[in-house]
């Protein structure tokens, strides 16, 4: 496996975990909030995560990360996420 170290790579990484700790009130730093269940805090970080991935778009690029990645022509809406079928 081979790791690639760079700025943009840690600039992207970085504003990753920074929408995380904006979105949901359990990985604020300096305030005492806490995910007191834990798989309430895994259902939080995936719905952010979804959101930023799939519905968000990006204000430089004008795309979701989703589209930048070759995954899907457009930007996904709530209900397309809803309607999406999965396995679990």
């Amino acid at each position: 496996m081979i790791h690639y170290v760079c700025k943009a790579l840690t600039q992207r990484l970085e504003r990753s975990n920074g929408i995380v700790r904006q979105q949901t009130g359990r990985w604020h730093r300096r305030q005492n909030k806490f995910g007191k269940v834990w798989q309430q805090s895994a259902v939080t970080l995936r719905l952010v995560l979804t959101y930023f991935n799939w519905i968000w778009c990006h204000s430089r690029f004008k795309n979701t990360a989703a589209q930048r990645a070759g995954l899907t022509e457009h930007p996904w809406e709530w209900q397309d996420l809803v309607t999406y079928p999965t396995l679990c």
